[in-house]
C-alpha cells in the first residue's frame, strides 16, 4: 500500500472517534503547553534578575572588611574599612576610575508631623554614577559639600511620597536624627528598596549623624574594557599593603564582583527553569502512556478489520506503519496544539502579571523550548505507539477474521 494511502487511512480512523482522540491528545497538549510556559517564565525571571543586578553596575566591585566572631560571640572585623582604603584604591589601581566610601544606618526622619525610620546612606557624589541612580529632579551633592560636611540630602521617590505627598520636596528642610537637612534632589524610581532610601555626604554621615570613623564598604568602578580579574588582583595588593599584611597572612577583607553574582544567579535560574521544565515534561510521558492504552484498545476493536486487510494482501509492514503513524499523528497534533496553548498561556500570564507592581517582568517565550517539546512529543508518540502497532502487525489473519 502506498504511504500516502496509509496516512489517509490513519487520519480517517482517528477522526472516526473524535472524543476519544481529543482525550488522548489532551495529555500531550498539557505537557507541551506546560513546558513552553514554564521555560518562558524562567527566561523572564532570569532576564529580570540579571537586569536588576546590572542596574547597580555590572563593572562594580565592593570591598568589605572580613568579619569574625570572638570566643564570646561578638562580631568583629580583622581590620575596619577607613577612608584611607578608598583613597589608596583610587590612587594605586589604574583600572579603577571611581570609588565611593559607603556607610548606612536606619535613622529616624521627621518632617512636620510625619516621622518614620528610613535607611540613610553616606556616599560620595560618584556613587550616583557608579550605581546608576539618575535624578528625577534637583541635583546631587558636590565634592565641595562633602568636604564642608554640608547638611544636604537626596531622597528616593518613596521617601518623597511618604513625607511630601505630591508637593515638591526641593528646598524643604527635613530632620534626620533631629538635625536639619536641605532636600536638594529626588532620584528616579528604581526598585522598592532603593526608592525608600536617603543619601547624604559620607563625611556628614560619619561626623554629624553617626559619629563613626569606619566604613561599611568601598565601591570601586572598573573602567570599561579593563580586565576585571587584573583589577581585583591590584585592589587586593593595595588592600594588603594598607592593612600591613605579611605574605603568609590571609586577607582580612572581601572583594565582591557583581558580574560573578550575575553569572551565579543566571546559572541558578537556568537550572531551575530546566528542572521545572523537566517536571512539566513528565506529563508528556503520561500522555504517551495514554496513547499506548488507547492504541491497544483500538487494536482490539479493529482485530477483524486487520484480519480482512491481511486477507486482501496487506503486509505486516503496512499494518505496523498504519498503527505507528496513528500514534505519531496523535503526538504531532498534541504537540502542535500544545505549542499554541503554551504561547497563549504566556500571553495570558503577561496580561495578569502586568496588573501587579513587578516592573519590567514578563514571561519570554523560547522558540527552541517549543520545538524541543514538539520533537519530544513526536518521539513519545512513536515510542508508546510501537508496541500496539507491532501487536497489530503480528496478529494471525485467520484468528483475526474469526474475532467477534
Amino acid at each position: 500500500m502506498a504511504l500516502w494511502m496509509i496516512v489517509v487511512t490513519a487520519v480517517r480512523m482517528l477522526r472516526s472517534n473524535k472524543l476519544r482522540t481529543f482525550l488522548t491528545l489532551l495529555g500531550m497538549i498539557v505537557g507541551v503547553g506546560a513546558v513552553v510556559l514554564v521555560v518562558a517564565i524562567g527566561a523572564g525571571t532570569r532576564k529580570s534578575i540579571t537586569e536588576s543586578v546590572r542596574g547597580f553596575g555590572a563593572n562594580l566591585l565592593s570591598i568589605r572588611p572580613e568579619f569574625r566572631r570572638s570566643a564570646a560571640g561578638v562580631r568583629d572585623s580583622f581590620a575596619p574599612m577607613r577612608l584611607e582604603h578608598a583613597e589608596a584604591i583610587l590612587r594605586g589601581v589604574p583600572e579603577v576610575d571611581m570609588v565611593s566610601p559607603d556607610l548606612d544606618d536606619s535613622l529616624q526622619v521627621k518632617y512636620m508631623n510625619r516621622n518614620d525610620r528610613i535607611r540613610v546612606n553616606g556616599e560620595a557624589p560618584t556613587y550616583f554614577t557608579m550605581r546608576n541612580f539618575p535624578l528625577e529632579k534637583g541635583r546631587i551633592f558636590t565634592d565641595k559639600e562633602v568636604n564642608s560636611l554640608a547638611r544636604v540630602v537626596v531622597i528616593g521617590p518613596a521617601v518623597a511620597a511618604t513625607f511630601f505627598d505630591d508637593a515638591n520636596p526641593l528646598g524643604e528642610t527635613i530632620k534626620i536624627r533631629g538635625i536639619n537637612f536641605l532636600v536638594i534632589g529626588v532620584t528616579k524610581p528604581k526598585d522598592e528598596n532603593s526608592d525608600n532610601n536617603m543619601w547624604v555626604p559620607y563625611t556628614t554621615m560619619m561626623r554629624t549623624l553617626t559619629g563613626q570613623d569606619t566604613l561599611d564598604q568601598v565601591y570601586a568602578r572598573v573602567r570599561a574594557g579593563e580586565d576585571m580579574e587584573k583589577a581585583i588582583e591590584n585592589i587586593r595588593t593595595v588592600m594588603r599593603r594598607v592593612n600591613r599584611l605579611q605574605a603568609d597572612q590571609p586577607d582580612n577583607f572581601r572583594i565582591s564582583n557583581r558580574q560573578e553574582i550575575i553569572d551565579s544567579l543566571d546559572m541558578v535560574t537556568r537550572v531551575l527553569t530546566w528542572l521545572l521544565g523537566g517536571v512539566a515534561a513528565i506529563s508528556l510521558v503520561v500522555g504517551g502512556i495514554n496513547i499506548m492504552n488507547i492504541m491497544l484498545m483500538t487494536v482490539t476493536e479493529r482485530t477483524r478489520e486487520i484480519g480482512v486487510r491481511r486477507a486482501l494482501g496487506a503486509r505486516r509492514r503496512d499494518i505496523l506503519i498504519q498503527f505507528l503513524l496513528e500514534s505519531v499523528i496523535l503526538g504531532a497534533t498534541g504537540g502542535a496544539i500544545g505549542i499554541a496553548a503554551g504561547y497563549a498561556g504566556v500571553a495570558v500570564f503577561n496580561q495578569i502579571i502586568s496588573r501587579f507592581p513587578l516592573e519590567g517582568f514578563t514571561a519570554i517565550p523560547n522558540l527552541w523550548s517549543g520545538l524541543a517539546a514538539f520533537v519530544f512529543s513526536l518521539a513519545v508518540g512513536a515510542f508508546f505507539g510501537f508496541y500496539p502497532a507491532r501487536r497489530a502487525a503480528n496478529l494471525d489473519p485467520v484468528e483475526a477474521l474469526r474475532y467477534e
